[in-house]
């Protein structure tokens, strides 16, 4: 990008009184510029986002906002993001609403106010004295063709309007139940993150399904240890029920709860519902023994828990196997730095991460070496949440005992065994678990 400023000079330090209300208002004027500009450039359709940062007051818990236009049932509007330390609040404003929004923000809540358009970016920054600069910036030939590349597929991307591909439907009742949507069947702002990772947790278990090759009137009992409030259990109900396209389909969905106040509120939503083939029980995964298992969820496990989640899903056969870990507390005490790493794993945050990635890294291999294809991947963004790892795991079909089968067994234990020896581990729980009879 290339800077070209377009703010007022400074005045000199013996100005008069006269030039310094002079320059106040060229201050001032700077930054009335920049409240043209964005409203021109909300009205010809340049504009692509407003950022607002760098709050005035110290301590201020809204910390950023930004904005981005769309178009809402046939309504120009602009979509505001409000970041604050603990939480995000969504709200859409029609298009003077929004701008008068802005201009209350700018410069009494916030020194700095980014616009990008099209083919710039014009910044206003207010310094400690209050004093207003404003600064365009020409986009570079890579950003302006990455622009027009996007433009050239369409405004479709501003229309809040167009449907979305979706595996799930916010007319789902059990969704206005759980606090999702609105008895409108409109998404409560507040649950926009939880809305998204719902999708993805759907999604990513639909080509579970279809690797596993469980076609989508096949009978399944699937198991969610740790279910909480049921929001993924209930979304894996919905989209199987509705993936049959009213063929008939056994169900048996159990969710696995240890609180009681959450079983109750879960199968009381079930029920009201009408919901067949979903209940909640009151439990973990060391008390509940399902007597079949075809799919085996446990998300947010923590430490060990994973360990003894993966367990019960290979002994019991499971075609699918999906966990998320929570926290990594066996493996890092035992782990001890090899010479090589010693400059890199002196830092605790790396010693972490590092022992969290051995961690997970072993009980991929050793759902590996137990007849299931194993990944390890990112959930959804960090920007939704902390705890974003899955590991997923498909049973490989064909027969286990076969030559080639026993020698790619063979390789993968002697990569676990080669792993332990170079960070001196001595125990991981899942290999344990797995070396006691069955």
């Amino acid at each position: 990008m290339s800077p070209e400023s377009i703010c007022a000079t400074e005045p000199a330090a013996d100005a008069s009184p006269l030039n310094a209300g002079a320059s106040a208002l060229a201050d001032l004027a700077q930054r009335e510029r920049f409240l043209q500009a964005l409203s021109q450039a909300v009205a010809d359709g340049s504009a692509a986002r407003v950022l607002l940062s760098k709050p005035t007051t110290k301590g201020d818990d809204l910390e950023r906002v930004t904005a981005r236009p769309l178009v809402l049932r046939g309504e120009r509007c602009l979509s505001f993001v409000f970041k604050h330390r603990t939480k995000d609040i969504t709200k859409n404003e029609p298009v003077a609403t929004a701008l008068e929004t802005i201009a209350g923000l700018v410069g009494a809540r916030f020194a700095h106010a980014h616009l990008f358009t099209q083919d710039a970016e014009l910044q206003l920054m207010m310094s400690r004295k209050g004093r207003y600069t404003l600064h365009r910036s020409r986009l570079d030939a890579d950003d302006a063709t990455r622009l027009a590349v996007a433009a050239a597929s369409g405004d479709e991307a501003a229309q809040h309007d167009r449907q979305k591909h979706r595996l799930l439907s916010l007319d789902a009742p059990f969704l206005a139940e759980l606090g999702v949507t609105t008895a409108r069947r409109e998404l409560v702002p507040a649950m926009a993150r939880k809305w998204k990772q719902i999708n993805k947790f759907v999604e990513v278990m639909s080509h579970a399904l279809e690797s596993a090759g469980i076609g989508a009137t096949a009978p399944l009992n699937i198991v969610d240890f740790g279910a909480g409030k049921g929001y993924l259990t209930f979304a894996l109900h919905d989209y199987l029920r509705r993936q049959a396209a009213g063929a008939p389909r056994a169900l048996d969905i159990v969710g696995v709860e240890l609180r009681p106040d959450l079983v109750t509120l879960c199968n009381d939503a079930a029920a009201k519902c009408g919901l067949e083939g979903l209940r909640f029980e009151a439990g973990d995964v060391s008390s509940f023994v399902p007597q079949r298992l075809d799919v085996m969820i446990a998300l947010h496990a923590c430490d060990t828990a994973t360990d003894h989640a993966l367990h019960t899903g290979i002994r019991a056969g499971a075609a699918i196997i999906m966990c998320s870990p929570c926290c990594h507390k066996q493996i890092r005490p035992q782990m001890q730095m090899p010479a090589l790493l010693k400059p890199m794993l002196q830092h605790g945050i790396h010693l972490g991460q590092q022992a969290e990635m051995v961690t997970d890294g072993l009980r991929a291999l050793l759902l590996e070496a137990h007849g299931y294809d194993a990944q390890v991947f990112e959930f959804v963004a960090l920007e939704h949440t902390s705890k974003n790892k899955m590991i997923l795991a498909v049973r490989r079909t064909g027969r286990q005992d076969t030559p080639q089968a026993e020698r790619r067994r063979t390789d993968v234990l002697a990569q676990i065994a080669e792993l332990k020896q170079f960070y001196g581990i001595r125990e991981h729980c899942l290999e344990t678990l797995l070396a006691e009879p069955a």
